[in-house]
């Protein structure tokens, strides 16, 4: 008998508020560096990546801000820190290209997602660029306007 698969969505975690106030320009794929009670956190639905930002220290990116609460049934000698910064693993020419465009005015790398790959939690960085008020205004025109002529090509091909 063949084993059935999940169907359930492999995303943990997106970050929609930095879809909206940034202009998303390249992203990437990296792997966290977490501790066991993090990874049966995020397996229960516990993570959550808003506000979180990737800062450089020592040739090195660190996930800034993410928050991972711990179970309640989490071993009480654990010293768990929510939001402590976690490493980030990418290869070397990755992390020259994203400390080069954060190096640029404007630019900063943001978490877009967290999610797993086979049994690996990875997390998508992306190169960002700030908006400013009038294109957050005008993103949100277009989205309208796509729904709008969605509603109506529906109800003309009925």
């Amino acid at each position: 008998m063949a084993k059935k698969k999940k169907t359930s969505s492999n995303t943990i975690a997106q970050n929609k508020k930095a879809r909206h106030d940034f202009f998303i320009e390249e992203k990437f794929e990296a792997g966290v560096v977490l501790s066991g009670w993090e990874v049966k956190s995020l397996r229960a639905g516990k993570g959550q990546l808003t506000d979180s930002y990737v800062i450089f220290k020592d040739g090195e990116a660190w996930l800034f801000g993410s928050q991972i609460q711990p179970l309640p049934q989490a071993s009480t000698h654990f010293v768990t820190d929510p939001q402590r910064t976690r490493k980030l693993l990418l290869n070397r020419r990755q992390l020259n290209k994203l400390s080069e465009a954060t190096e640029q005015k404007g630019h900063t790398i943001v978490a877009t997602a967290l999610y797993w790959k086979r049994h690996l939690v990875k997390c998508e960085v992306a190169i960002a660029k700030g908006k400013q008020q009038h294109d957050k205004r005008q993103t949100e025109k277009e989205r309208d306007w796509q729904k709008e002529k969605q509603r109506a090509l529906r109800a003309h091909n009925r």
